[in-house]
């Protein structure tokens, strides 16, 4: 039985938030795009939902930035650690000159529904599919032409111009064709739990809460607190050694508001384990393949980097490449490969200084904060240096290399916008969800 075979122009492999604004911002110019995702929906727990001053300039230059803030968000504009009783800011976005000088919390799940849903709802071109899994490439002399996919409706292969591979820091595709990322320092365990919020508690933000060699992270969700705990490796292990209670008795000592409700911590199914593995691609191209986001360099969970390097990945993605590529749909003209270049020397050296921003983080405070005191004398930098606040906030809000939407938005839809089956759609239905 012959496999059945799609077509397109450019093919991403997963719906995060590099993949799914990549779609969107190639569709928005008149390539046919499909968007492979894996899962029956975007909803999992403990995900970066951070969107920073630089996303929300670029969903502005998109038309989005109103219907984003439908979503319910939460607004946040400084970023502070509590040492010794005190809290010291390390960031205050409402100090840079920017149209929206704060990071919004939107849960990722909304945020790539808004994506995907306007995408699907302006642009012909664009099509997501989702309970979609890659299983492989597919090769045709030595140059990756498309990927292998298991559907609800069985395997199919979907042959494209370009491969781009935005399936996370466990990509498939990566693994499929051998690219191995070099590990940047040593691992991080991030344990998360939730821990539920009263009227009355302290407005926070986002706080790191530092004292007796533990290190304890809030962040105000309006509704319940997401906690963090930052620990060496082994420390879900740790936990389970020491018991619950010792655990929430190291949680009440350092967020003392929540000491009257540490029992909502009531098993160790309550924790979530995160490694958090810095890591890069040394190549991130291939003929006829482009890694972008965490494929390409995956990142901790400090000051919230993820998201916002994925979706300026997206956008420098767009830049270099939709003219070419609507070139060769138009006229068959080959794609030229070399251009793959232009993105990792676009996106490497921000990603190499994001990447050592977080690394010396988690050099000088992480890991300074677990052993001996727990004291590390970095926050206090920010409270004597008051330049050093303005940087780290520029940093943390605007990137190293804030990217631009240089594309044009398509001015009639593309030629043939049907290629795909009937049940490809944007979105999966109720009855999909439940299954």
């Amino acid at each position: 039985m012959a496999t059945e075979t799609r077509h397109t122009t450019v093919c991403v492999v997963g719906g995060g938030p590099a993949g799914a604004m990549l779609g969107l911002l190639l569709a928005r110019s008149g390539v046919d795009v499909v968007v492979l995702e894996k899962h029956a929906d975007f909803h999992r727990d403990f995900r970066g939902d951070t969107v920073h001053p630089a996303t929300l300039q670029i969903l502005d230059e998109l038309g989005l930035v109103e219907k984003f803030h439908e979503l319910p968000h939460q607004k946040v504009s400084t970023i502070g650690v509590v040492q010794d009783g005190k809290r010291i800011d390390i960031a205050d976005f409402s100090r840079l000159k920017v149209p929206y000088p704060y990071m919004a919390f939107v849960p990722q799940w909304d945020f790539l529904d808004l994506i995907t849903a306007q995408a699907a709802a302006r642009y012909p071109s664009f099509r997501l599919l989702m309970r979609s899994e890659v299983l492989g490439v597919v090769r045709h002399e030595g140059r990756v032409t498309g990927v292998r996919v298991r559907g609800p409706g069985g395997e199919f292969e979907v042959r494209s111009t370009l491969v781009v591979a935005a399936d996370g820091r466990h990509s498939a595709v990566r693994r499929d064709v051998g690219a191995e990322p070099r590990l940047i320092g040593a691992s991080l365990d991030v344990i998360f739990f939730r821990i539920s919020r009263r009227e009355d508690d302290p407005d926070e933000g986002i706080c790191v809460r530092i004292g007796n060699g533990k290190i304890f992270g809030a962040t105000d969700r309006r509704t319940y607190w997401q906690m963090s705990y930052e620990t060496s490796k082994g420390g879900l292990e740790d936990i389970r050694r020491r018991g619950l209670d010792a655990f929430r008795a190291d949680l009440a000592a350092l967020v003392p508001f929540l000491a009257d409700r540490v029992h909502e911590v009531a098993s160790m199914d309550d924790l979530s384990l995160l490694e958090a593995r810095i890591d890069r691609l040394e190549q991130w191209h291939r003929p006829g393949l482009l890694f972008i986001g965490d494929a390409a360099h995956a990142m901790s969970p400090v000051a919230g980097f993820g998201v916002n390097l994925a979706v300026q990945d997206a956008v420098a993605t767009s830049n270099a490449l939709t003219a070419a590529l609507l070139r060769g749909q138009r006229t068959g003209a080959p794609f030229d490969d070399t251009l793959l270049a232009k993105v990792r020397r676009r996106r490497r050296l921000t990603t190499a200084l994001s990447q050592a921003l977080q690394r010396g983080t988690q050099r000088f405070g992480i890991d300074s904060a677990l052993k001996g005191s727990g004291q590390p004398p970095a926050p206090k930098l920010f409270e004597r240096f008051g330049p050093a606040q303005k940087l780290m906030s520029r940093v943390i809000g605007l990137g190293f290399r804030p990217e631009h939407v240089r594309t044009p938005e398509a001015d009639r839809p593309p030629s043939d916008p049907s290629a795909f089956s009937p049940h490809t759609t944007q979105l999966t239905t109720d009855e999909e969800r439940q299954t």
